[in-house]
């Protein structure tokens, strides 16, 4: 009998570990489930990038990124592909120009859509690997500064501005049948 308890033991062992690996793929499918990538290939990416890392040059960068922001928004909800998306950021890039430069003051400001470097990026569950895309970028002087950088579509671009919803008063059924049962 004690072979047969040895031979247990051993098969004991590997049962758990397995059901681990089997519960993490299991994990990961249900959250591929519930994340829709978006396609790379559909957007057009913005990279911000500042004259340097001195508070002065970062501000610049943050106000210019204020000011057009407006702008690149109504040109990404005004477009339903690609194409079209890029023929409104055409429209408006005089006038991106025009803002970038009046805030940079004696800074050269260049502006040019082209194959850009971007680092990885996390966006809930989604990571967006480093690679080059589609991208337009507006460098600030010699564009030695930290960078920000978003694809021109909400959900990766600009913050998730939070709504202020009201909230609804949570109530569990079984509590309210008990309660009721003796009100």
């Amino acid at each position: 009998m004690l072979p047969d308890y040895e031979i247990k033991q051993k098969a004991s062992r590997v049962i758990p570990f397995a059901e681990f690996i089997l519960i993490l793929i299991m994990i990961q499918g249900i959250l591929g489930l519930f994340t829709g990538e978006e396609s790379t290939e559909d957007t057009i990416r913005f990279r911000l990038l500042a004259h340097s890392n001195s508070a002065a040059d970062q501000a610049i960068k943050e106000e210019i990124q204020l000011h057009i922001q407006p702008l690149v928004e109504n040109a990404v909800n005004n477009s339903t592909s690609k194409e079209e998306l890029g023929e409104n950021l055409a429209a408006i890039e005089p006038t991106i120009l025009h803002i970038a430069t009046a805030i940079a003051g004696e800074q050269a400001v260049t502006l040019e859509r082209k194959e850009a470097l971007f680092p990885a990026k996390r966006s809930g569950f989604v990571i967006h690997p480093q690679s080059e895309y589609d991208a337009y970028l507006l460098t600030i002087g010699s564009g030695r500064g930290d960078n920000w950088w978003c694809a021109l579509f909400p959900k990766i671009c600009f913050p998730e501005e939070k709504e202020k919803k009201e909230e609804e008063k949570v109530t569990f059924f079984l509590w309210e049948w008990i309660t009721g049962l003796f009100s």
